[in-house]
């Protein structure tokens, strides 16, 4: 039975399992919504704006651990997704964007909503496709989804004339692919998984270092084994946090520009640095020369590229994180290693007590950093997913919540995008219909996206919008504050423009506010108890910063704000350093 290119892409999808299909109709794209509109599965949801819909397919993607699909028409349609796409690409997402583009006898004419989308996507993908013919589609969509999760995760781009999709093929969905030249290395090499485990036997200042990567491998049950084995303290990256239990003694933190000091202060003692799916980003090392620089690195990474590109390297592991982690532990279990870093936890410890992070309060003012940590508290016994938009709300989640399950922890890492949070918030509980779902927002952030209010609504998808109302770009102001002589440039938004309250209520969704330290809790847990979307304004102290903070170019542990303290030089215990070495 012959079926059409736009038939046999729904069949290729539902083959592939895939269960939600964000997208955005448009001329060239018609064949394909039509036949969309007949079939249950994959789910399709119209979004208010193509970048939205990439944004909810990462979010989705991220906690799920499966690819969702995006399609959208040509020219603006497709040109729309561009900085969703490169947001996946940086944080290793898998997923399929679906173009549709002119036909394919007018392509390099300048038609009528052309554009080039294999050009434009070649830096921001993990590989991409103009598919010639409807007899090639099957093939092209099942290596599409093999290449986005085989290895490092990444998007995959599929651009699919107009002809292509209205022409016929004998549908037949290969079982298997060919590509010979794609084969990730999965097992990590026995020689330096023995050097590694050497070095973590006799190291006295250890310090996992996880990543992304661990996440994206499902390795999180390997990390805490290591982590409990060897009695190994763990800090997590931005994109790693929910990799390892952030109530569990052992974690000490996300390092970097706005680390806490006491987690600044173990990467730069420690005498062994253990990177697991990382990328020694340059927002956690600061100045490179520095950073961990009296430690051995052991570093383990699917990606053979990022291992040495930015930190030397003692032992280098190409492997999947999940293989590399478990040959380790079997490794030191055949070795009879035993901990060895009672009086190095003493250290962190007495940092970890001396400078927590920490926060001002002033009577009458609502400070966002209370906010955060009454959404934590609040929702502690419930099954929750964190998102956030990009800015100061982001660094003061990140500080003040405690992810203690992987894959429940949402943030736009390389790329920093403003207007991801609450996209991939609507993604993510599509994906976990189960889990209460809250997007922590800036007022600029969430102004970027809030148009899909009405996809929320529309599509009964509840989730809960937390702005940290602060009138201003945040991060950006802080920046003025610290480093342009207080000249705060274009970067005051106001409290009162717009009214999210009456935003919500016009989109259909429940709209509250916050204003003083008493109304907190009552207004969070209506919104958190309200069954459908719904949005609280909490206007919060405009001058607030995030402390601590590195200095751009600067060592990460020379931080400034927070409780007080200097270099690491001057933080040091001399008595207690002496019990790490008896």
């Amino acid at each position: 039975m012959r079926i059409t290119g736009a038939e046999a892409l729904v069949k290729s999808l539902q083959a592939e399992g895939v269960e939600v299909v964000f997208g955005y109709p448009g001329g060239v794209a018609l064949p394909i919504f039509d036949a969309l509109y007949d079939v249950e599965s994959p789910r399709t949801i119209l979004v208010r704006h193509e970048q939205a819909a990439v944004h909810a397919a990462d979010g989705y993607a991220r906690v799920t651990g499966k690819p969702a699909a995006v399609i959208v028409t040509s020219g603006p349609g497709a040109t729309n997704t561009i900085t969703g796409i490169a947001n996946a690409f940086m944080d290793s997402i898998p997923m399929v964007v679906i173009t549709a583009q002119v036909a394919t006898h007018v392509i390099g004419t300048d038609a009528f909503q052309e554009s080039d989308m294999t050009g434009i996507t070649i830096p921001i993908t993990k590989h991409n496709y103009l598919v010639k013919s409807s007899a090639e589609l099957p093939e092209v969509i099942k290596e599409s989804f093999h290449i986005a999760t085989m290895g490092r995760p990444g998007p995959v781009l599929v651009d699919l004339p107009v002809d292509v999709s209205k022409g016929e093929l004998e549908f037949h969905y290969p079982e298997q692919v060919n590509l010979p030249g794609f084969k990730p290395t999965y097992k990590g090499h026995s020689k330096q998984i023995k050097q590694a485990a050497s070095l973590i036997s006799k190291a006295r200042k250890p310090l996992l270092y996880a990543g992304g990567g661990v996440l994206a491998s499902g390795a999180w049950k390997e990390l805490k084994e290591l982590a409990e084995l060897m009695q190994l303290p763990v800090v997590t990256t931005l994109m790693g946090k929910g990799a390892f239990p952030e109530d569990h003694h052992l974690f000490v933190g996300m390092p970097g520009m706005h680390g806490a000091k006491y987690t600044n202060y173990t990467i730069t003692e420690t005498d062994l640095l253990i990177g697991v799916g990382v990328r020694f980003d340059d927002r956690v090392t600061g100045k490179l020369a520095a950073f961990a620089s009296k430690s051995k690195v052991i570093h383990i990474d699917i990606d053979p590229a990022e291992i040495g590109k930015n930190k030397a390297v003692d032992v280098p592991i190409v492997g999947d994180a999940c293989n590399v982690l478990t040959a380790i532990i079997a490794e030191l279990r055949k070795m009879g290693a035993e901990p060895r870093t009672d009086a190095w936890m003493r250290v962190i410890d007495d940092w970890r007590n001396r400078f927590p992070l920490h926060y001002h309060t002033e009577e009458n003012v609502l400070m966002p950093e209370y906010v955060v940590e009454r959404v934590r508290e609040l929702t502690k016994d419930r099954p929750t997913v964190i998102c956030t938009e990009v800015g100061q709300n982001q660094m003061w989640a990140c500080q003040y919540t405690k992810i203690r399950e992987p894959r429940t922890w949402v943030s736009s890492g390389g790329l920093g995008t403003m207007g991801f949070g609450f996209p991939a918030a609507m993604g993510a509980q599509v994906g976990r219909p189960d889990h209460l779902v809250i997007d922590i927002a800036g007022d600029g952030s969430f102004q970027m996206n809030t148009q899909e209010l009405a996809t929320v609504f529309i599509n009964k998808i509840p989730v809960k919008v937390v702005i940290l109302n602060n009138g201003v770009l945040g991060m950006v102001r802080q920046w003025q504050e610290l480093f342009y002589d207080q000249r705060y440039a274009f970067t005051t938004l106001g409290q009162e423009s717009p009214d999210f309250v009456k935003l919500a209520e016009a989109y259909g969704c429940l709209g509250l506010r916050a204003t003083k330290v008493e109304d907190v809790d009552a207004v969070l847990q209506q919104a958190f108890d309200y069954d459908g979307p719904a949005v609280v304004d909490c206007r919060v102290a405009p001058g607030a910063c995030v402390w601590p903070m590195v200095a751009p170019g600067g060592s990460i542990d020379e931080m400034l704000g927070g409780i007080p303290g200097g270099p690491l030089s001057e933080m040091l215990d001399d008595e207690l350093l002496e019990e790490v070495w008896e």
